[in-house]
Formats: C-alpha cells, structure tokens, sequence
C-alpha cells in the first residue's frame, strides 16, 4: 500500500507538477515571460467579455426579449 501512495507522490511531483516547477524558476529570470500566461487568459476573457456583450446588444436591438414583467415565473 505505501508503494502505492508513492507512486502517487511520484506522479504529481515528478510529472504534473513539472511546469509549474519550471514556471517558478523562469519568474526568478523574467517576471513577463513567466506571468505571459496570465495575460493570455486575461486576453481571452477580455475577448469573450466583448463577444458577449455584443451579442447581447444584438438580441437587446431586435427586441427578442420579452420584457414582460410576469415573463420569469420567479417575478410572480
């Protein structure tokens, strides 16, 4: 059984947390180059913020909605 565990501890120390130990030393080198991934998830939420916003705009601008207020029954 502890020959199990181990090999658990081997698994995430060894593979799944290899990026993130490769991360941690490329910060002590270049802090852009290690927060790049940072900013690309800020990228894309940016994006996807303004994608979302724009088709809202669609759908406010063809009146689709119903802005009955009795339309969602939980504004009885």
């Amino acid at each position: 059984m502890k020959e199990f565990f181990e090999a658990i501890e081997s698994l995430f120390v060894n593979v799944l947390f290899a990026p993130l130990d490769a991360l941690r030393a490329l910060e002590l080198e270049s802090w852009t180059a290690a927060n790049i991934i940072n900013w690309l998830f800020m990228l894309i939420g940016f994006v996807a913020f303004f994608y979302w916003m724009k088709e809202l705009k669609k759908f406010n601008d063809n009146n689709e909605e119903n802005r009955d207020p009795k339309a969602h029954s939980f504004l009885n």
